[in-house]
């Protein structure tokens, strides 16, 4: 059997970290870390690496889902012909025995935290003025949020959706134009099964924002909503995400920021933006 007073120190103190030390070699251990300084150094340092890959794993796994990800589960097709059923074949039982299993154990242990002690060493030292300086330039996409929270707030007062309705299309284009700052025109969706409602302004990010809201015969809704910004004049690409089951879609043209807004599901979102962009 693998003796672990053999195994090496950071071995040693990995299984302390997690447990899987009996009572008798814990309290050996622990009494090693009062009495010997260059031991609790290394306690430490594989303590704080493996609670910085937990965190960054947690991070990981907060990130949303991508949208083309979204989007191409739920248009997937079932399969049109059965799947032929797997032909059963013998099990065949691989169990360790005690050893074995022991020693594999301990060497995940090390690699889990050393993994987790060199990630958070890396970080620590890619920290520099220029990092610095990228964080603190304000993100000019923050009127996001605001355009999302608005769009969340009228999906649930369906009978709200517009302060004037698409047939005073004059006091629209007047309004929007004087309120925003942005001459523009109303796309026609129709042939995409959106229907135009009405328009808002709401305030995004400390700015004015026009509101176009159009609704689909299954009782969707989306909006085109755009603001005045300071950014180059050049026309950016096209940004997709998706913020729960909220699809956005973003471009930037001629002193106007564009963001078309609607369900995650709609496949053809993109495709719409662009549409959008060409009729605005």
């Amino acid at each position: 059997m693998l003796d672990f007073k053999k195994l090496p120190l950071d071995a040693q103190l990995a299984a302390l970290l997690d447990g899987e030390t009996t009572p008798e070699q814990k309290q050996e251990l622990e009494q090693r870390l009062a009495t010997d300084e260059g031991a609790k150094r290394l306690y430490d340092k594989l303590r704080h690496g493996a609670d910085f890959g937990k965190h960054r794993l947690d991070d990981v796994l907060r990130e949303p889902v991508p949208l083309a990800l979204v989007r191409s589960i739920k248009s997937a097709q079932p399969p049109k012909a059965p799947v032929a059923p797997r032909v059963s074949r013998p099990s065949f039982k691989l169990a360790p025995i005690g050893p074995q299993a022991l020693a594999a154990a301990i060497v995940l242990l090390i690699a889990g935290c050393g993994i987790g002690f060199f990630a958070a060493g890396s970080m620590s030292t890619m920290q520099s003025p220029a990092a610095t300086t990228m964080e603190a330039i304000p993100d000019s996409n923050e009127w996001l949020t605001d355009v999302i929270a608005n769009q969340r707030l009228i999906a649930r007062q369906p009978r709200h959706i517009f302060e004037v309705p698409s047939t005073q299309a004059e006091e629209i284009s007047t309004w929007l134009t004087s309120t925003v700052g942005v001459a523009f025109r109303v796309p026609d969706l129709s042939e995409q099964g959106w229907t135009f409602q009405g328009a808002r302004v709401f305030i995004g990010d400390s700015r004015p924002v026009g509101q176009l809201v159009y609704t689909s015969s299954d009782g969707d809704l989306a909006s085109i909503c755009f603001r005045k910004d300071n950014l180059p004049s050049e026309a950016d690409d096209f940004k997709e995400t998706i913020k729960d089951e909220i699809g956005v879609v973003s471009w930037h043209n001629a002193g106007t920021s564009y963001v078309l807004v609607g369900p995650s599901s709609e496949a053809s979102l993109g495709q719409l933006a662009m549409q959008v962009a060409t009729s605005i």
